[in-house]
């Protein structure tokens, strides 16, 4: 039986899935070993994963493709349709309107919501366009349970608020700003400011590690 897991762990098992959705079409089994090796990871902590969310597994075996991929899918709720809204119909906002890959992931985005009165009655890949005004009831008549910021870090407390007023539980934050909501309340951050930063601080130490061995190589020369 499926237990809670780590966010640790949340964060991996799409990683597994799509490793497998590679492997299905030969169908068969694969180890928890075999799986660490091909994704660079560490063996002990893929099998406690993969252990965590499935019961397929057979000793020297390893797991049924089909089943360990049902298994995760089920336990990551694939299967079941979380609807949710996105608040800030902008570039961002918009994109992700019109990404269709979300309801692979059980993601069904319903509507967006946005304060320029010129949006209203507007609509993006078939999504309708909602002034903010309309936010808490068209949430509440939907029972909303995601809501998807994409507003300036200026204006994210208050849509927060606003979505949390309206019976949203959990909110997927595209906004450059720290959220202060309640401990029954959870927030996912997506901080494309600290993912630039990592890169950035990554191709500087690789681009002037070979300049410094390019200069070393042209001394000697």
């Amino acid at each position: 039986m499926a237990q809670a897991v780590s966010r640790q762990t949340l964060q991996r098992l799409p990683v597994y899935l799509h490793y497998l959705s590679g492997l299905a079409k030969d169908g068969g089994y694969i180890s928890a070993t075999t799986m660490a090796e091909d994704l660079g990871l560490n063996q002990v902590q893929v099998r406690k994963d993969l252990a965590s969310v499935s019961s397929s597994g057979r000793p020297k075996v390893g797991y049924p493709i089909q089943a360990l991929m049902a298994d995760i899918e089920q336990f990551l709720g694939y299967h079941d349709a979380n609807t949710a809204v996105i608040v800030g119909a902008g570039r961002l906002g918009c994109a992700l309107l019109g990404y269709d890959g979300f309801k692979r992931y059980g993601l069904d985005i319903r509507a967006a919501f946005d304060a320029d009165p010129t949006l209203e009655g507007t609509s993006v890949s078939g999504k309708p366009i909602f002034s903010m005004e309309k936010l808490g009831e068209i949430c509440k008549r939907l029972q909303v349970h995601i809501g998807i910021i994409t507003v300036p870090a200026e204006h994210a407390q208050e849509v927060c608020n606003l979505l949390v007023q309206s019976g949203v539980l959990a909110i997927w934050n595209f906004a450059p700003v720290h959220l202060n909501v309640g401990p029954d309340i959870l927030v996912h951050n997506e901080n494309m400011a600290a993912s630039l930063a990592m890169l950035s601080q990554h191709l500087a130490a690789r681009l002037g590690n070979i300049t410094t061995i390019k200069g070393e190589n042209f001394d000697e020369e």
